[in-house]
């Protein structure tokens, strides 16, 4: 049996590079990397840390098609992170101009969650632990 020990990272195609950039570094504030402009590929690469050692690859790649997230397709639903606070992160959010959610509460392990959108609308979540 294969044997994963975890998730390395998730890789993101935004549209606009540094509205991106901005979001997931200086609004989330995840540790940046590396950068490397790719030349042949008129594409930029960023790499973000989690707290907890995953990743976060934020690509730029020109005409991208967008995501459909609203309806829900098929694919990636979407991204968590453990935060301690929900109520906390949802204000420091809000205090960023970011639309969140209500919080609500999961039926089956009674923790609290919300979500919210990238700059893309990519659905991302928060959760409580």
């Amino acid at each position: 049996m294969l044997k994963l020990k975890a998730i390395h990272h998730a890789a993101i195609i935004c549209s606009d590079y540094q509205r991106s950039r901005h979001f997931y570094s200086e609004i989330l504030g995840l540790k940046i990397l590396a950068e490397n402009y790719r030349q042949p590929r008129d594409s930029w690469k960023l790499d973000l840390q989690l707290p907890d050692g995953g990743q976060v690859e934020l690509f730029s790649f020109p005409g991208a098609p967008a995501r459909p997230s609203y309806p829900e397709a098929q694919g990636l639903r979407h991204l968590a992170f453990v935060v301690d606070s929900v109520e906390e992160s949802k204000a420091l959010l809000e205090q960023q101009g970011v639309e969140v959610e209500p919080v609500r509460t999961d039926e089956y392990t009674g923790k609290r969650f919300t979500f919210f959108s990238d700059p893309d609308g990519l659905p991302l979540e928060l959760y409580e632990q």
